[in-house]
């Protein structure tokens, strides 16, 4: 069920995740914004490609 692609996605997100609360909790409020709106993008990217991918299997 999960692919090397989708580990690479979570990560990708936790990454963003840790980075923004360490941006925040140091006292770089608007950088710790900036890149929390990274985590759902990130997310959106991912199940975008995901579901191209089953999609393109299920019209074969």
């Amino acid at each position: 069920m999960f692919k090397q692609y989708d580990f690479f996605l979570l990560l990708a997100v936790v990454i963003s995740f840790v980075t923004s609360a360490w941006f925040w909790f140091s006292g770089f409020q608007l950088e710790g914004i900036f890149t929390a709106l990274w985590v759902p993008s990130i997310l959106a990217f991912g199940i975008y490609f995901k579901l191209t991918v089953l999609l393109r299997k299920h019209l074969r």
